[in-house]
């Protein structure tokens, strides 16, 4: 399957599916428990129909928002993922020169392959940094520190992880990070030479944000145990309160989903939430970001940013989410798999081929821009 065959998500997915060994396949394919929630997140899209307007004279479409003070040129970033080199060998790298052609926001985790400062330098477009709340409170002050110095716009923490999710695929290999597989996993790496000698011919696989805590070549700490023993599960409010204080900045809460959460977070100071559960890798069962939308919308959309991530796959999913009070919608799994068939003109594809989508379907709906959407272009069944 050559690149310019691929159309859709689906087709992404097929393709990183032939390039990756089985493992790491399933670790971006796969989710917590029976993946009841993984799926959904998309079915959740099929809860309603969207209602066009026509003979509206749309000629042009303005997908331009503003989220969190930063300027998009589409509704649509890159949410921080975990990980990305050992997807591809070019990682963050090929996102964020993907999302600064693009014109939007993009993220590096605290997990993340590629520093915060090379990915500043790579792309013009705002950075948001994803952080995870550690039992050492100098270990944040710095992380939050350096994500400053390096000229990060956005700060956000994430909230729905202080502890690992329960994932079967993983665990029937032996798949972690150093690799300790099993039989199974070994056999299925050897099936991918390909990914095995780029891995190998490139730099070495390494976090630099937490290189002093996680060594991936020694095996100091694996990252299950990264998330069980440095992780602080007693993080409460006042300790956001005191983050929110120390960045003076834009600061997000990522995996917030109900009203209450909403309000606590507006009353930290917080400038943004977003409604997700992860991609369905943490606590499978849990509601999706889009069935929670319209109800935290309502709750807080008049005084902070609400954008949500989980299961979008197509324009018509971004439009829906617009439609019910989001500023934007968060990717995932939508530009992994890309990333991982191709590298950056991967991504780009994927980005580029979003984009008209939503231009395309924008113009159907009657709809010169985002702020013309509104939640009587919808009809919930």
């Amino acid at each position: 399957m050559r690149l310019r065959d691929c159309h859709n998500f689906h087709d992404f997915r097929r393709m990183a599916k032939q390039r990756l060994p089985g493992p790491i396949f399933n670790y971006i394919d796969g989710a917590a428990d029976d993946e009841v929630t993984h799926r959904r997140n998309s079915l959740s899209f099929e809860s309603c129909d969207l209602l066009p307007n026509v003979l509206r004279g749309v000629t042009e479409v303005d997908l331009s928002v503003t989220v969190m003070g930063q300027k998009l040129s589409m509704p649509v970033y890159c949410s921080p993922t975990a990980l990305q080199r050992l997807f591809h060998h070019e990682g963050e790298r090929a996102v964020a020169a993907a999302a600064g052609k693009s014109g939007t926001m993009f993220g590096v985790s605290s997990l993340g392959t590629v520093s915060l400062e090379e990915a500043r330098r790579i792309s013009s477009g705002p950075q948001v940094y994803q952080f995870y709340f550690h039992k050492d409170r100098g270990l944040n002050r710095a992380m939050m520190q350096r994500a400053k110095e390096a000229g990060v716009e956005v700060m956000m923490l994430t909230v729905d992880s202080i502890t690992g999710g329960n994932r079967e695929r993983d665990k029937r290999t032996g798949f972690s990070i150093p690799f300790a597989l099993n039989l199974a996993g070994i056999l299925q790496f050897a099936l991918k030479p390909a990914w095995a000698l780029n891995y190998l011919t490139h730099e070495s696989f390494k976090l630099p944000q937490l290189d002093k805590h996680v060594d991936m070549g020694s095996g100091t700490m694996s990252i299950s145990r990264y998330f069980t023993e440095m992780l602080d599960p007693s993080m409460s409010w006042d300790d956001v309160s005191d983050m929110v204080e120390l960045w003076d900045g834009q600061f997000c809460l990522k995996g917030i989903m109900s009203p209450d959460d909403a309000r606590r977070a507006v009353d930290c100071g917080c400038t943004g939430i977003v409604l997700s559960n992860h991609g369905g890798r943490q606590l499978d069962g849990s509601r999706t970001a889009f069935d929670q939308l319209a109800e935290i919308v309502d709750a807080v959309g008049d005084v902070i940013d609400v954008l949500m991530d989980g299961g979008v796959q197509r324009g018509t999913h971004v439009l829906k989410a617009l439609s019910l009070g989001a500023k934007a919608v968060g990717i995932g799994r939508y530009y992994l798999f890309p990333l991982a068939a191709a590298g950056q003109p991967g991504v780009e594809r994927a980005l580029n081929l979003l984009r008209a989508e939503i231009e395309r379907d924008m113009k159907l709906m009657g709809a010169k821009s985002v702020r013309d959407l509104n939640r009587s272009n919808l009809r919930f069944r």
